[in-house]
């Protein structure tokens, strides 16, 4: 991560925003205080409430907490793919408790994540990747909360995982980085597709043309922050007063004012997610 200052506010207050998928605590931000001036600094030009999501146990603990400090956060609950080797059967049971949580609005982020192995020490194999995708999928299903979705250069064995254990009602499918194949996959099986900052870069040819391929009422925009900063801050540190940026770039890829793409994208987190305005 680059440690350049990050991005000035967008200058256009762009409201109403979600931020659907973020990462509150990454950046250090762990007190109740903190938690509020990242939210502060969102409202402030429109985002008026976020997803903060877990990877970890740890996380999980965490991201329940802040959502019930601040009511303008929400949480999300699993164990990422690549660390799931610490998801023992006492885990299970403490996850499980932690997402019935109201507060608790999706299980995520959990799939299968192709591109570290091999490249870093602790990253859980393929069939545990798999057998613990699976539980994710069960544990969405016995909750009856969306599945939010980590998918990384593995397209097709996710694809398989989901066909067997049988998809939850409600799927989101969190960064979403494939191209208009996969979208196209995904959307005629009636899944969210949300974009993040990503979406915004030049070199990312096929992606950009599943991002303007997608319906505006199956949409949703997120930060993912402190990764994915949009263009032209690239490689700056994310937080989710950024989010009109990625909205600005989404909508001017797909012809649209981003405006009319901020409503829609707001309405599918409300009604997905059970978000009050």
């Amino acid at each position: 991560m680059s440690k350049r200052k990050p991005p000035p506010p967008d200058p256009e207050r762009l409201a109403p925003l979600i931020d659907s998928h973020t990462h509150i605590d990454s950046g250090g931000n762990r007190t109740p205080e903190q938690v509020a001036r990242v939210l502060d600094r969102a409202s402030a030009v429109g985002v008026g409430a976020v997803v903060t999501v877990a990877c970890d146990m740890a996380q999980a603990r965490w991201v329940v907490d802040a959502a019930h400090w601040d009511e303008r956060v929400y949480a999300a609950t699993a164990v990422h793919p690549t660390d799931v080797d610490e998801l023992d059967d006492a885990h299970r049971a403490e996850l499980a408790r932690l997402a019935a949580d109201p507060r608790v609005v999706a299980i995520g982020e959990t799939g299968l994540d192709w591109y570290w192995l091999g490249k870093r020490e602790g990253v859980a194999e393929p069939d545990t990747q798999r057998e613990a995708f699976a539980w994710h999928i069960d544990l969405a299903k016995r909750l009856n909360k969306p599945l939010m979705i980590h998918n990384r250069e593995a397209d097709d064995d996710l694809l398989d995982v989901l066909r067997a254990e049988g998809a939850p009602e409600t799927v989101v499918m969190h960064c979403f980085s494939s191209g208009p194949a996969m979208a196209k996959t995904c959307l005629d099986a009636g899944w969210i597709l949300s974009f993040a900052g990503n979406a915004t870069f030049r070199n990312a040819l096929d992606l950009r043309e599943a991002v303007a391929s997608a319906p505006i009422d199956r949409i949703l925009v997120e930060t993912d922050a402190p990764y994915m900063t949009p263009h032209p801050y690239r490689g700056t540190t994310n937080e989710s007063y950024v989010l009109p940026y990625t909205v600005r770039g989404i909508a001017e890829l797909r012809g649209e004012n981003p405006e009319d793409l901020a409503e829609a994208t707001t309405r599918t987190a409300r009604s997905i997610f059970g978000i009050e305005p």
